[in-house]
Parts: C-alpha cells; sequence; structure tokens
C-alpha cells in the first residue's frame, strides 16, 4: 500500500488541466471558490498519481463509480500496465481511494486489496457527542461525553476518520450502518496530519507494506 500526502495550497494549479468535463463542471457548482480550487487539485493531483502508477497520460484515465460514490477506474484504463510495485503483473487493478479536508488530501493505492482512506480537519464546532450517537454507537458516544471539550473534538475526529475509512474501503458510504460486520476484518491505522487533524487508512488485509510520501516527491 502506497499513502501519499499533500497540502493543496501547495499544488500546482496545473494539475486540474487533466480533468474532464464532468469533472470541471462539478467543480464549478462549489458555491465556495476555494473549495472549488481545492476540489480541482485533489482530484488533479489523483490522476496525476494514478498516470504515474499506469504509465498513462492523466486526462486519458476514466472513472467509474459505485453505488454510494466510490470512485474506480473504468475498464480501459484499469487494464493497463502497472509501474509500480504496489501493482504487480499478476494484480492488474489498481485500487485507491482519496479524501481531502480543508488544505489537506490524502491518496491511498493498492494493487491488491480494497482500501479506504480519509482525513477530517477541525473546522467548526459541532455537537460530537450527538453526531457519535447517531453516526457510530452508543459506546463512542459515552466516551466522548466523559471528555473534557478540548479532548473530545480531538478523539472525535479519531474516531470519525477511522470510521469512514473503514466505509469507504467496504464501498458501504456513510449511510450504512454503524458497525458492520464487516468492519471487524478489516485492517485500520491511524496517520499523523498534524494538530486539528486526524487521518486513517482501512484496507481489507494487512498490507505487506506500507509506503509513505508527501507531494510533491524529491
Amino acid at each position: 500500500m502506497h499513502v501519499w500526502r499533500a497540502d493543496l495550497a501547495a499544488v500546482s494549479g496545473e494539475v486540474a488541466e487533466s480533468l474532464s468535463g464532468d469533472e470541471r463542471a462539478r467543480a464549478e457548482r462549489f458555491l465556495s471558490t476555494r473549495d472549488a480550487e481545492r476540489w480541482r487539485r485533489a482530484r488533479g493531483l489523483l490522476r496525476a498519481l494514478l498516470g504515474r502508477y499506469l504509465q498513462r497520460e492523466p486526462s486519458s484515465l476514466r472513472f467509474a463509480v459505485g453505488e454510494h460514490g466510490k470512485p474506480a477506474l473504468a475498464p480501459d484504463a484499469d487494464d493497463a500496465p502497472a509501474a509500480s510495485s504496489s501493482a504487480s503483473a499478476s494484480s492488474p487493478r489498481l485500487l485507491f481511494n482519496m479524501s481531502h479536508s480543508g488544505p489537506l488530501a490524502l491518496f491511498a493505492f493498492s494493487g491488491t486489496a480494497a482500501v479506504g482512506v480519509d482525513v477530517e480537519v477541525a473546522r467548526r464546532a459541532i455537537d460530537e457527542v450527538a453526531v457519535a450517537a447517531r453516526a457510530l454507537d452508543a459506546a463512542a458516544a459515552a466516551r466522548l461525553q466523559a471528555l473534557d471539550p478540548p479532548a473530545r473534538q480531538r478523539e472525535f475526529l479519531r474516531a470519525w476518520a477511522r470510521h469512514e475509512a473503514e466505509l469507504k474501503c467496504l464501498g458501504t458510504g456513510i449511510g450504512a450502518a454503524a458497525a458492520p460486520p464487516e468492519l471487524r476484518a478489516l485492517w485500520v491505522l491511524e496517520l499523523a496530519v498534524g494538530e486539528n487533524a486526524a487521518a486513517a487508512v482501512a484496507c481489507e488485509r494487512a498490507p505487506s507494506e506500507l509506503r509513505r510520501w508527501r507531494w510533491p516527491s524529491a
């Protein structure tokens, strides 16, 4: 498994030149210019990274979307040869997932197993206990209730990032049951992404190797 981290403020806007017409149209629907630009850069960087692994022009890649919105490479791109140890000749598919929150973006890639990744940056005040009770479980809500507000926010971000990464790995979306049985079998790792933020990556099984980079790489 390979995990890339990027500060979208430091990503060149040129990466967005590879976006498809549909992607450009989606970016135009954002109400915030800043959010639109971050989305364009995150999506463009995803294409750039996939292009590196698959030895293809980023603009040539085509995506399919699962029932709950998880992206995957469409068959015409998925059949391309891999250029990385993360995607071997015996496993031609390149499986991936991405997440961005505020200026932070994470991208996870695997050639052998489904992955899910999530990053959460604290931005506005919410009722963490109520959200946890609704989307996680009663035990998680009780743990948060016992903490002071700063610690509660940190622990909520950690729990939420893990939960999102797990559901994105399964491709079920956040509307799934709080704890489907499949979650117990997933491999999950929390990632350090700085203060007031949390992140996690999930995989169907423990990877034989995990490598992490920042964009741009040396």
